[in-house]
């Protein structure tokens, strides 16, 4: 139990990490760079999931329960997508006004967040070390801390100050603690369920993969330099798996 509730709030509070840079910042940020952070957070979750979730929910079930709970975290995504409006953080215009939108900004970061809250918390109820936990919460919060300074970014693009921006976008994180928890309760007392819970997340990290993070950093030309920083994320996430 001690151990889902400092993995989750330091995975959480690795989204304050990246905003903090916001404090410092004197120039905008191109979005070259943007997409490069983008492209690199997503090959971290790639690896997190295809190496960590993927290979544990196998081992805690098989085949069939990581088919049905693959599709049922894209389906959940899906859904989430389709009926909670929210704005692209990323690539908005500059005028758009924070007191008019502010619950779209808000649905946005919950999309991402939620799910990878659930894969912490289901990932330390998978077995009897922490192990698999501490993994995935760390490959979390490695992708948060760019996370957070890109939504850090998007507040203070749109006219709010710099130390309100980092407030707010280090808060955003909190979610996934409440998420870590259901998920960790969830699987914990519910006989066989984990399995399920492992391929859930998995499914809905490969759903913002590929839907979101992948499309959003090949949307202003920089396609080659995102394709090399994702490969960069996925081959230094594998080598903190092998190294820990």
């Amino acid at each position: 139990m001690n151990e889902v509730i400092t993995g989750s709030v330091l995975s959480a509070l690795s989204t304050g990490l990246g905003a903090l840079l916001i404090l410092f910042m004197k120039n905008s940020v191109t979005h070259r760079w943007r997409d490069t952070l983008l492209a690199f957070t997503a090959g971290i979750m790639m690896a997190a999931s295809v190496m960590g979730l993927i290979p544990e929910a196998l081992n805690t079930g098989g085949f069939f329960q990581l088919a049905v709970g693959v599709f049922l975290g894209v389906a959940t995504l899906t859904l989430l997508e389709k009926n909670i409006p929210h704005i692209d953080l990323q690539h908005s215009q500059r005028n758009i006004k924070f007191d008019e939108k502010a619950m779209l900004i808000i649905a946005a970061i919950t999309l991402h967040n939620i799910p990878e809250g659930l894969a912490v918390g289901v990932s330390y109820a998978s077995g009897d070390t922490a192990d698999t936990g501490n993994l995935i919460a760390f490959a979390i919060g490695l992708q948060n801390a760019p996370e957070g300074f890109l939504v850090a970014l998007f507040l203070f693009n749109q006219e709010i100050n710099k130390f309100k921006s980092f407030l707010i976008a280090t808060a955003t994180g909190a979610i996934e603690i409440v998420s870590a928890m259901f998920g960790y309760y969830l699987t914990s007392f519910v006989e066989g369920l984990v399995s399920y819970g492992l391929a859930f997340a998995a499914g809905a990290m490969l759903f913002i993969i590929y839907k979101e993070l992948i499309p959003e950093s090949h949307g202003d030309g920089n396609e080659r330099t995102s394709t090399y920083s994702f490969i960069v994320g996925l081959l230094f996430m594998i080598m903190l798996l092998e190294l820990f």
